[in-house]
């Protein structure tokens, strides 16, 4: 009587179709949410825009948080929050959602992947917390040189360097708040953590909003703005940011990172087909140095 053993033949990995998904929300709709701000701020008031997004976004997010027993937030946490709501969604998106009324929406998702240039900015010179190395400063010089390829443009369709300059103070607000998360006491769960910021942050837009005369009287939103919006809203921050979160749970912080690098591809694109944009051999050529400026920095960060 004889035996014989039965090997089982290697069997192909199964490909996740929801790591596909997670990656299309982060590259495409995250790189398609700069032409929908672009629609909604050229027909509605930007900064009311900008406080529904994310008001609208960080109550569902947190409540949906608390309803799945996740612990709220501390006085302590509560004021770290604060802060960084502040100077990630309300500076940040205050400046952007403002700066695109005169910015074309391609431009302006390259100068918001400046985003891990100024963050490296701050660590190494004005927090040393990391070392200077001189290959860091010639990739931030790289990408800065792209940025002034693209805000120094003359002609009759220049968009004028000052709502750049707005943007990108913006990016550095961000950079900050991301820098100084590090320190603050937050709490645990990203999606309290994201829910409440973007709440915070939301909240003090639309008090700008109304300070700033935008609600009086109270505008009509055209069906296009408003359709724009509730894709901010349930595409942009509600998919997106869970797909985010997603990943990071599950892949290098690194490889997810590389969104800061697809999505002014994706946004230059659809300006292009979708809404008439220009593009230049000017504006490819300093996009073109401000996204290999990210590539190289996220590389050196790994």
């Amino acid at each position: 009587m004889s035996t014989s053993t039965v090997i089982p033949l290697p069997t192909r990995k199964r490909l996740d179709f929801r790591l596909i998904a997670a990656f299309f929300a982060i590259y495409v709709i995250w790189g398609s949410t700069f032409l929908a701000i672009r629609t909604a701020v050229l027909l509605a008031p930007p900064w009311f825009c900008a406080g529904v997004r994310f008001f609208t976004a960080g109550v569902i997010l947190y409540v949906f948080a608390r309803l799945r027993g996740v612990a709220g937030p501390t006085l302590k946490e509560w004021r770290g929050l604060a802060v960084i709501g502040v100077l990630m969604f309300s500076v940040t998106y205050g400046a952007l959602f403002w700066g695109e009324q005169f910015v074309p929406s391609g431009i302006t998702s390259v100068l918001e992947a400046t985003l891990p240039l100024f963050a490296v900015l701050l660590e190494v010179f004005v927090l040393r917390q990391q070392r200077f190395r001189w290959r860091v400063l010639l990739a931030l010089a790289v990408g800065f040189c792209g940025v002034a390829l693209m805000m120094f443009k003359s002609g009759p369709r220049g968009y004028g360097v000052w709502p750049c300059v707005v943007i990108l103070g913006g990016s550095a607000a961000w950079s900050l708040g991301a820098v100084l998360s590090r320190s603050l006491t937050l709490p645990k769960s990203r999606l309290v953590t994201a829910g409440a910021e973007m709440m915070l942050g939301g909240g003090l837009l639309l008090v700008l909003s109304l300070a700033s005369g935008e609600l009086h009287p109270f505008p009509a939103i055209p069906m296009k703005a408003a359709l724009a919006l509730v894709y901010l809203i349930v595409a942009g921050s509600l998919i997106g940011f869970t797909a985010f979160v997603w990943l990071l749970r599950r892949m290098p912080a690194s490889v997810v990172s590389s969104h800061a690098y697809v999505n002014p591809v994706v946004a230059i694109a659809l300006g292009y087909f979708k809404a008439g944009e220009e593009i230049t051999v000017r504006t490819l050529l300093g996009a073109g140095l401000v996204v290999g400026s990210v590539v190289l920095t996220l590389r050196d960060q790994r």
